[in-house]
C-alpha cells in the first residue's frame, strides 16, 4: 500500500514531522523573569548579609543540579550565621537548562537582594529562594503571586472557565501523587482551533496532602476567565494558557503516578502438546510479527532522517537567499576578520579582570590591540542554539558593520575559529547608562540637560534602525544596560542586530524564540511573540521613564500607590502631579516643559495597544513643542495591587 501512493504519502508525513518538530522547538527559550519578593533589610551590615548570600549561592550543593530539579542546602553552623536556600525547576526542562536558570537567578539575587533577610525569585522555568530561617517542608501558602494574561476569553467564556476548573482539578491530583517529581501537565480541547494547556507542580518534599492543599490554593486564586493565568507560591505553582508552553517529549518521559497493580491476566491452559509442524508454524508467525514491527520502525526512522535533512537544507537556503552579498561586500569580509590569537592577546586571554559587561548573548571584554586601539570584544555564547553557519554569520556581520550612526556603537569586525564566534566593537569609555543612572553616588553626574540629550540620542538611534538604515532592524532588547555613554555622555545603543546574528530571521511578525529583558518587553511580544517596530517603541517608553526618575522598572514597588514604574508614572500624571515622578536630584533644576513632554511621550509609548503607540519618527522631534501630542491611555501591565501582574 505504501508504494501505491508515494507522491501523496511522503509530503503528508513530512508535514506531520515538521509540525511536530516545530511544536517542540517552540518550547525552548531563555528563562523569563516573573517576580521577585524580598524581605526588609537586615539589621546587620550589608557586607555581612552579602557574604552569607554569596557563600550559599556558590556552595557546591546548591549548584549541583539534582535529577528531579529540586534541592535545598544551608551554609553556616549556628544561628545567626546560618542561611538556607532551595531551588525548584519546572519538571519538563533538562538538567542543563535547570542549571542555567538557577545561575541566572543567583546573579539577580546577588544584584538586588544583598541586604535582605530572605527572598524568592521566580522565573518561568525555575524558582530560587533563601532565608535566614529554615525553609519548611510543609506547604507555604504565602505570599501568593497572581499573573494573568491581559486578554479575556471572549468566546464561550463560561464554558471555558468550567473547562479550566475541571482540568486543573484533575491535574492537581496527578501532580500530588507524584513521587520523584510532583509535576503534571495535560491538554484539553476547547474548540476545533483552540486547546487548553495546563501545568501543576509542587516541591517534591511535600506530602500528597500538603501538595493537594497548596495546589488547591493556587487554583482557587486563578482568574479562569482569561486566555491564560498562573499562580505562584513558594511550595507550588499552576498555570493554564491556550498555547503550548511545555516540552511534550520530556513530559512523556516522566513516570506516571503509581496506581494499584492490575489483576494478573490468566491464560487458558494449552489443549494439546505442540507438534513439530505447529512449532515451525509458530516460528513463521514470529518472523512475520518481527517484520511487521521492524519494517515500519525502519521506514519511520528513514523518513525522520530525510525530513530533517530537507528541513535543514530548506532553512539554509532561505537564510542564504536573504543574506546574499554583492561582490564589493564579499571583498570586505577579509578586512573585517580578526585573528583569534590577536583577540586572545588583546583581552589577556579573556581575563576575568577584563570583563566589562555580561548579557543574554555573551560576555564583553575590554581589549587593547597591538596598535594600541581600545576595543570591546563580545564573545558570543557557544550554546546559543541559532544553528547559523559560518558563511551566514560572516554575511550578517558585513551587513551590520555598515550601520553607521552617531548614536549606535560601531561594529568593527568579527572573529571565527571553531565554535568561537566573536564580535569586535568600538570601545565606549563611560560604560552603560545603568551604571550611572541607578548608582546613588553617581546619579548626580546626570543633570537634566544630559538626560534630555540622552533621551533624544536614543530616539534618533532607534529611528535610524527602523527607517533609515539599509536593513530594517528591530532591536528587541533596548534597555539601560544596552545604552553606552561616550566621553561627552552622549548615548550609543549597543547590541544592534544581535537578534539577526543569532539566526532570528524575521523583522516583523511572530516568533517562538523570545529575546529581551522582562520589564522592557511589550506585552504582545512577551506573551504571544508578536513583534514590530512598536515593540521597540514600548521599550523606549520604559527607558525614558527610568531616565527621568532614576528608578529601575524591574524592581520598583511603592505600597498603596503602584506596583510598577509605568503605573506610578500614569497615576501621578492622572492626578496632575507629574513633577513628583522626576528624580529629586534634577527636579528643581530641570526644564518643566521638557520634562512634561518626555513623560507624556513615554506614557504614549507604553500604551497597551501597539496601534496607539507613536512611531519613532513622531517621537524624535522632542523639542518641537508646537506639535500637539495626544493624551496617553492607561499603560500596559497596569495593576491595582502589589501581588497581581498582567503577564502570563
Amino acid at each position: 500500500m505504501m508504494s501505491s501512493h508515494p507522491t501523496h504519502l511522503f509530503p503528508s508525513l513530512l508535514f506531520i514531522l515538521f509540525t511536530y518538530s516545530t511544536s517542540l522547538l517552540s518550547i525552548h527559550s531563555s528563562p523569563v523573569f516573573l517576580y521577585l519578593i524580598s524581605s526588609n533589610t537586615t539589621t546587620s551590615s550589608t557586607s555581612t548579609s552579602l557574604t552569607k548570600l554569596e557563600a550559599l549561592l556558590s556552595s557546591q550543593a546548591l549548584n549541583s543540579t539534582n535529577q528531579n530539579g529540586f534541592y535545598h542546602a544551608s551554609v553556616g553552623f549556628q544561628a545567626p550565621d546560618i542561611v538556607y536556600g532551595s531551588y525548584l525547576c519546572r519538571g519538563d526542562i533538562s538538567s542543563d537548562d535547570c542549571h542555567d536558570c538557577i545561575v541566572l537567578a543567583q546573579g539577580h539575587l546577588l544584584q538586588n537582594c544583598s541586604s535582605a533577610e530572605s527572598a524568592i525569585i521566580y522565573y518561568d522555568v525555575c524558582l530560587l529562594r533563601y532565608s535566614n530561617e529554615p525553609i519548611p517542608t510543609t506547604a507555604t501558602l504565602d505570599p501568593i503571586i497572581l499573573l494573568v494574561n491581559v486578554y479575556n476569553m471572549t468566546i464561550e467564556r463560561d464554558k471555558f472557565m468550567k473547562l479550566v476548573g475541571e482540568t486543573m482539578n484533575d491535574i492537581k491530583g496527578e501532580a500530588a501523587r507524584g513521587t520523584d517529581k510532583k509535576f503534571a501537565t495535560t491538554e484539553a480541547k476547547f474548540t476545533d482551533s483552540e486547546t487548553l494547556y495546563t501545568l501543576a507542580q509542587c516541591t517534591p518534599d511535600l506530602s500528597t496532602t500538603d501538595c493537594n492543599t497548596c495546589l488547591l490554593t493556587c487554583i482557587n486564586a486563578l482568574d479562569k476567565g482569561r486566555q491564560g493565568a498562573r499562580t505562584l507560591l513558594p511550595s507550588c505553582n499552576v498555570r493554564f494558557v491556550i498555547y503550548p508552553f511545555y516540552n511534550f517529549t520530556a513530559v512523556s518521559l516522566i513516570p506516571a503516578p503509581r496506581a494499584a497493580a492490575p489483576a494478573p491476566l490468566l491464560l487458558p491452559p494449552p489443549t494439546s502438546i505442540p507438534s513439530s509442524t505447529s512449532t515451525s508454524g509458530n516460528k513463521g508467525k514470529l518472523k512475520i510479527a518481527l517484520v511487521a514491527i521492524v519494517v515500519p520502525l525502519a521506514v519511520s526512522a528513514m523518513l525522520v532522517t530525510i525530513s530533517y535533512y530537507y528541513f535543514l537544507r530548506r532553512k539554509r537556503k532561505q537564510k542564504t537567499a536573504v543574506l546574499e552579498l554583492n561582490e564589493d561586500e564579499i571583498s570586505t569580509v577579509q578586512s573585517l576578520q580578526y585573528d583569534f590569537k590577536l583577540i586572545e592577546t588583546a583581552t589577556n586571554n579573556f581575563s576575568h579582570e577584563n570583563v566589562i559587561g555580561r548579557g543574554g548573548f555573551g560576555s564583553v571584554y575590554k581589549g587593547i590591540l597591538v596598535n594600541g586601539k581600545e576595543v570591546a570584544v563580545k564573545r558570543l555564547t557557544k550554546n546559543s542554539g541559532s544553528g547559523q553557519g559560518a558563511e551566514e554569520f560572516k554575511n550578517e556581520v558585513v551587513l551590520l558593520a555598515k550601520l553607521q550612526h552617531r548614536n549606535l556603537v560601531k561594529l568593527l569586525g568579527f572573529c571565527l575559529q571553531g565554535e568561537e564566534k566573536i564580535l569586535v566593537y568600538e570601545f565606549v569609555p563611560n560604560k552603560s547608562l545603568d551604571s550611572l543612572l541607578f548608582d546613588m553616588e553617581r546619579q548626580a553626574q546626570l543633570d537634566w540637560p544630559t538626560r534630555y540629550r540622552i533621551i533624544g540620542g536614543i530616539a534618533r538611534g532607534i529611528l535610524y534602525l527602523h527607517e533609515d538604515s539599509r536593513l530594517r532592524i528591530i532591536h528587541r532588547d533596548l534597555k539601560a544596560g544596552n545604552v553606552l555613554l561616550d566621553k561627552e555622555k552622549s548615548p550609543k545603543i549597543s547590541d544592534c542586530g544581535m537578534a539577526k546574528i543569532f539566526g532570528l530571521e524575521q523583522n516583523q511578525g511572530n516568533t517562538d524564540r523570545i529575546v529581551g529583558t522582562y520589564g522592557y518587553m511589550a506585552p504582545e511580544y512577551a506573551m504571544q511573540g508578536h513583534f514590530s517596530v512598536k515593540s521597540d517603541v514600548y521599550s523606549f517608553g520604559v527607558l525614558v521613564l527610568e531616565i527621568i526618575s532614576s528608578k529601575k522598572n524591574t524592581t520598583f514597588y511603592q505600597a498603596d500607590y503602584a506596583d510598577d514604574l509605568r503605573s506610578y508614572a500614569w497615576k501621578l500624571w492622572k492626578d496632575n502631579l507629574p513633577l513628583e515622578f522626576v528624580d529629586d536630584k534634577v527636579r528643581h533644576t530641570c526644564s518643566t516643559e521638557e520634562v512634561l513632554r518626555c513623560i507624556q511621550i513615554a506614557l504614549l509609548c507604553v500604551q497597551q495597544d501597539p496601534d496607539d503607540r507613536p512611531t519613532m519618527a513622531s517621537v524624535v522631534p522632542l523639542s518641537s513643542f508646537s506639535i500637539m501630542l495626544p493624551l496617553p491611555q492607561q499603560p500596559a501591565f497596569f495593576s491595582g495591587n502589589g501581588t497581581k501582574s498582567e503577564l502570563i
